[in-house]
């Protein structure tokens, strides 16, 4: 799956006030932000939503940049704070209706939950039980085709841990797919599945 390159001019210039050039990089980092919250939200998380406010949140600090060489890795934690905040409120919408302004409980609208096949929702149902750390390398790594080093450096982590937890996850997909009776040709060793059909129309 192609991610946008780091372009060091796009980036200078949008750090400098440049408004064409913010809205260039937003507008490529935009799919990328939104996989990512799709595939990482979890349950209750409208990943739109999501995706919007880690916008806001790019829009309001981006000024703040210190190393430009980690865009990807700055962009990605501040999806994983957005996120975070996200499955707090759905949590309370769950377990305490009222406190929070009732929305759509699921990340995908009812058009494209029509599109998914059943096989790719029960993938992403076993990826979504996945502990928040393992689910994030196992998408990075094995969705997105990112490198143990690049991960590491995008969840801060040693690459030794990213190999850790990438083991774990593939180890537990492997369970939850014989739990949920899908076949090795249905959960493919790098989860094509939810590559082609969860991110539709956006690479």
């Amino acid at each position: 799956m192609a991610t946008p390159a780091v372009r060091s001019d796009l980036l200078l210039a949008a750090r400098a006030g440049d408004g064409r050039a913010l809205d260039a990089l937003c507008t490529q980092w935009l799919p990328v932000v939104l996989r990512w919250c799709q595939r990482l939200g979890g349950r209750g998380v409208d990943a739109d939503d999501a995706a919007a406010d880690v916008f806001v949140r790019v829009l309001d600090r981006f000024d703040g940049i210190r190393n430009l060489n980690s865009f990807d890795a700055w962009i990605f934690g501040v999806t994983r704070r957005v996120l975070a905040a996200h499955r707090r409120r759905a949590w309370l919408r769950r377990w305490v209706p009222g406190v929070v302004a009732d929305t759509n409980d699921s990340a995908a609208g009812p058009a494209e939950r029509a599109e998914m096949s059943e096989i790719s929702r029960q993938v992403q149902a076993a990826l979504d039980l996945l502990p928040e750390e393992q689910r994030e390398v196992l998408v990075l790594c094995d969705v997105e085709d990112r490198t143990d080093v690049e991960v590491a450096a995008m969840v801060d982590v040693p690459v030794g841990t990213v190999k850790s937890r990438l083991r774990l996850a593939r180890a537990r997909m492997r369970r939850e797919a014989e739990r949920l009776r899908l076949g090795p040709d249905q959960v493919p060793a790098r989860l094509s599945l939810v590559r082609s059909e969860a991110g539709d129309g956006l690479d």
